[in-house]
């Protein structure tokens, strides 16, 4: 680990961490609290993906819904308005707007070609997102002057990794520039979890493995071809598998670094408190 003991996780003057976990859990929260500090510098990786991976792909398909109405169309085409996407650490929707659920086009699904697609290129930004931690901590201290930097990542980073592998080439990488903490839910925080995703679904990213093994067991169950499906059912249906088949993989990457809990998070109060937090999950 790049800190192996409590003492020099204190010492160090100047502290990297990435957090991973299920969404929902405090992230951002915590990345929240630390950037508010003033002393540590926080780098979103779904802030990375959507402005810099994504940007593109996500002003262009609202450019095609605008297309959809002539009024908008005439606008765009004579370079009256401007489409693009308001993305900030606390609103990231335009992301998962654009990754978008798979089903009936009546209700707002997309035809699972398009969809696996979108997933793809998902999986491509978040890995190089991922892979940019290195060059975001060298640029937040030798550029703004921040001491300390926070990696805040997405709850698909366990998806793209095999943390059972010694030698996983982006693990390896990240485990080199930062201390990887888990914030580990309990089964209450779980039901939680999947309690908010059934009043509000939204987009998520899926190992296309699992998406493919998802969408043809959902079909065959309910009996239905691809048109049939309701999008927001069909995620339902497959979060709280989702949260299953991600759990493991998140216990094994714990391996890398240390775990914290939500509640952890919540008792702290300054900087000062995550610093202690992290050095009492340390090796004394």
């Amino acid at each position: 680990m790049l800190y192996p003991t409590a003492q020099a996780w204190r010492d160090a003057p100047h502290r990297k961490v990435l957090i991973f976990g299920m969404s929902g859990l405090g992230k951002t929260h915590l990345s929240g609290l630390l950037r508010g500090s003033g002393d540590w510098f926080h780098y979103s990786i779904d802030y990375r993906i959507g402005t810099r991976y994504l940007g593109e792909l996500i002003a262009d398909n609202a450019k095609a819904e605008a297309m959809k109405v002539p009024f908008l169309r005439d606008l765009l085409l004579s370079d009256s308005i401007y489409i693009g996407s308001n993305i900030t650490f606390e609103n990231l929707s335009p992301v998962a707007t654009w990754l978008g659920k798979p089903g009936d086009p009546a209700k707002g699904g997309l035809p699972m070609a398009d969809y696996a697609r979108r997933q793809e290129a998902f999986r491509q930004a978040e890995i190089a997102a991922l892979e940019d931690t290195a060059h975001f901590a060298a640029r937040a201290q030798d550029l703004y002057g921040y001491d300390h930097f926070i990696c805040d990542t997405g709850g698909s980073i366990c998806e793209w990794v095999d943390p059972e592998n010694p030698n996983d080439p982006l693990l390896t990488k990240l485990s080199k520039e930062c201390l990887l903490v888990w914030i580990k839910g309990d089964e209450a925080h779980t039901q939680e979890l999947i309690r908010r995703f059934d009043r509000a679904p939204k987009p998520m990213a899926y190992q296309p493995e699992f998406l493919a093994d998802a969408w043809a067991r959902y079909l065959k169950e309910n009996n239905m071809v691809e048109g049939d499906v309701d999008p927001d059912a069909f995620i339902r249906w497959t979060y709280a598998q989702a949260l299953s088949h991600r759990q493991p993989r998140y216990e094994a990457m714990s391996n890398w670094g240390v775990t914290i809990t939500p509640d952890d998070i919540g008792a702290l109060r300054m900087q000062q408190d995550f610093v202690d937090l992290i050095a009492n999950r340390l090796p004394s």
